[in-house]
């Protein structure tokens, strides 16, 4: 598989510190200490998870090598959606105007990217499809308590969509050379370290602590296996995109593997915690500085809990 373009969306609205320092008397200083987050961004009152994800798309089809047409696979990706009926995907498909294709949409918290790229590698298996769209779009702010001092300043909100072929397409063909994902809901506070329940209280965290060890856990071991099971070391590694949870995490994980600081890519300073849309964005950002033959990492966490780790090779 190849991803052969990528494009995301930020909303303009930047939320700093300072604005949780006014609500509930968190300090900058207190917030970057434990988070590494200075600010973030948030969707305006006439944005939500699918108008982000369709402002990247429009991106995204400036830089397809081929026609929209030939899409025959949209799969979303939200724990944050604006309809659960009129989901995700469909809204890409009804704004691209692609008739009779699969169209899916799942959740699996923050790791949601990698178990997308992982339907369209079945649906690529299967000889099902042959160009697919990936959605990761999260809408954060909708459901976020603001007043929650332990994770109500986290999360921000964003979107991107990458477009993955079954063979090489056009000028950029960045090689899926393996994926692995997994579960791990019967560890720790998996069933409520976080979680978000709208009839409730809407987004939370009130087992942070426990999250932060299973993330700090089980992304540097899926990341290893990975890079095992494709005779790599870290040192072959160009880059790591770990989920932008907590830069302390990201600190954390590069211990454990043992990744130099400058090859740890983080955007959760400016970003703060766009769940599983973060690593998309990231590469999206970064797409610049990568360079031939580069060998990249994306390894992810999320509440549930949920784990995964993906090797690039551009």
């Amino acid at each position: 598989m190849f991803i052969n373009a990528i494009a995301s969306y930020l909303p303009e609205q930047v939320v700093t510190n300072a604005y949780f320092q006014e609500l509930n008397g968190l300090t900058d200083e207190w917030i970057v200490e434990r988070t590494g987050i200075r600010e973030r961004r948030k969707a305006s009152p006439e944005e939500n998870t699918h108008t982000m994800a369709l402002e990247a798309a429009k991106k995204i089809t400036e830089s397809l090598p081929y026609d929209i047409s030939e899409v025959d696979l949209i799969v979303g990706a939200t724990y944050t959606p604006h309809d659960n009926i009129f989901t995700l995907g469909h809204a890409l498909q009804h704004a691209l105007n692609i008739s009779e294709i699969p169209v899916v949409t799942i959740s699996s918290a923050c790791s949601s990217l990698l178990n997308a790229i992982e339907i369209v590698q079945g649906y690529f298996a299967m000889n099902k499809a042959s160009k697919a769209l990936v959605v990761v779009s999260e809408h954060n702010t909708a459901y976020n308590n603001e007043d929650d001092t332990k994770a109500g300043h986290l999360w921000g909100d964003g979107a991107a969509v990458l477009s993955i072929s079954k063979e090489k397409a056009g000028a950029q063909n960045w090689e899926i050379k393996d994926l692995i994902t997994g579960g791990a809901a019967n560890v720790g506070k998996a069933s409520e370290g976080v979680t978000l329940k709208p009839l409730h209280r809407g987004l939370i965290m009130p087992y942070g602590k426990d999250v932060f060890i299973n993330a700090c856990t089980y992304m540097p071991k899926v990341s290893k296996q990975v890079m095992e099971k494709n005779g790599l070391t870290v040192e072959d590694i160009s880059f790591v995109i770990p989920h932008q949870a907590n830069y302390r995490i990201t600190k954390n994980v590069a211990g454990t593997l043992g990744v130099p600081d400058e090859k740890m890519i983080s955007n959760i300073h400016y970003l703060g915690n766009t769940g599983c849309a973060g690593c998309a964005i990231a590469m999206d950002e970064n797409k610049g500085k990568f360079e031939k033959g580069n060998k990249i990492i994306v390894t992810v966490f999320g509440g549930g809990y949920s784990y995964g780790a993906m090797l690039v090779e551009i």
